[in-house]
């Protein structure tokens, strides 16, 4: 296949791009490193069948050659980068989703759109299943991030009803391992490099709020099925592993044998109490589980934070 990844210079975008050319595929990957690096996809710049095009996807996306999937990852995720990006948060899920899905149409091409577990906002349901509309601040702080997706997903499900484009959503919950940004504001990657420096870990709140993490090999094999099916979705991605922050900072200090005391901090605006995906979609209609236990894959990040220079 040759396939177009908006975003693929991103932690997640660029594992997907690792995989697709492990299986033989041509890879285009597009982004204007705005929170992508090239770090990220130095070592496949060079090869015959991976092209990568400096190119922000809100002012337009072009491929060089035939495509036949494109996979729109492209946004800043972690809330300190959207927070401090919110119109080009915005664009990204607007402008940027239609551009992705005219090429995609262009070509004929199968659209596969990353959405996030963000458009479940502060669940009232639990676990989350994909017929849960959700309960979003249209207004708050975090709504450039929640909306942008919203409506992403809106304009992919109106172009494969209009024009019959072949298009499928999945919604990514907490995604962590090698190559997260040390200074990303998420949770994995802040307890981490917090431990290694020997400073204090900041549990926001009581530290009881739940979360779901799903080592990025998982995800990148659930997108990998996805891109291959005509599975319309949206379908949850995420590991049904649930586990409270405040024991997640204390997984954290085990792994890394680190001495660092946890302090409190103040919660976060709009902060979700409680996330963890229902998988039985992606189960029988992808056949895709989880495999990584949360231990395990942090035992993997951990040891990817330390060979190369921790940031405090």
């Amino acid at each position: 296949m040759h396939v177009l990844v908006t975003g693929g210079a991103g932690f997640i975008g660029s594992h997907l791009c690792d995989a697709l050319l492990v299986r033989g595929d041509a890879v285009v990957c597009l982004d204007n490193l705005s929170t992508g690096s090239v770090e990220n996809i130095r070592h496949l710049r060079g090869r015959s069948n991976f092209e990568f095009i400096h190119a922000d996807v809100t002012t337009g996306v072009e491929s060089p050659g035939p495509v036949d999937a494109v996979v729109h990852m492209a946004s800043p995720a972690s809330p300190p980068d959207y927070l401090r990006r919110p119109l080009e948060t915005l664009a990204a899920g607007s402008c940027g989703t239609g551009n992705a899905l005219r090429l995609a149409h262009q070509h004929r091409a199968r659209f596969v759109l990353a959405s996030t577990s963000e458009v479940y906002g502060d669940p009232a349901v639990h676990p989350q299943p994909e017929d849960y509309w959700g309960n979003v601040n249209p207004i708050g702080p975090r709504s450039v991030y929640d909306e942008a997706k919203r409506f992403a997903e809106a304009l992919t499900c109106a172009y494969g009803r209009a024009v019959g484009l072949n298009v499928g959503i999945v919604r990514i919950f907490n995604t962590y391992g090698p190559r997260m940004a040390a200074t990303d504001g998420r949770v994995v990657s802040s307890f981490v490099t917090q431990a290694l420096n020997g400073k204090p870990l900041v549990v926001y709140g009581d530290g009881s709020q739940t979360r779901s993490f799903c080592y990025v090999d998982d995800l990148v094999r659930g997108l990998l099925s996805m891109i291959d099916s005509a599975v319309p979705g949206p379908v949850n991605l995420g590991n049904p592993e649930e586990i409270t922050v405040a024991d997640f900072a204390q997984l954290v200090l085990k792994i890394t044998g680190s001495p660092s005391p946890v302090i409190r901090g103040p919660l976060p605006v709009d902060d979700p109490a409680r996330r963890r995906p229902l998988i039985t979609l992606a189960m029988d209609l992808l056949g895709w589980v989880p495999e990584v236990a949360v231990a395990e894959g942090l035992r993997r990040t951990v040891e990817w934070f330390r060979s190369g220079p921790v940031a405090g």
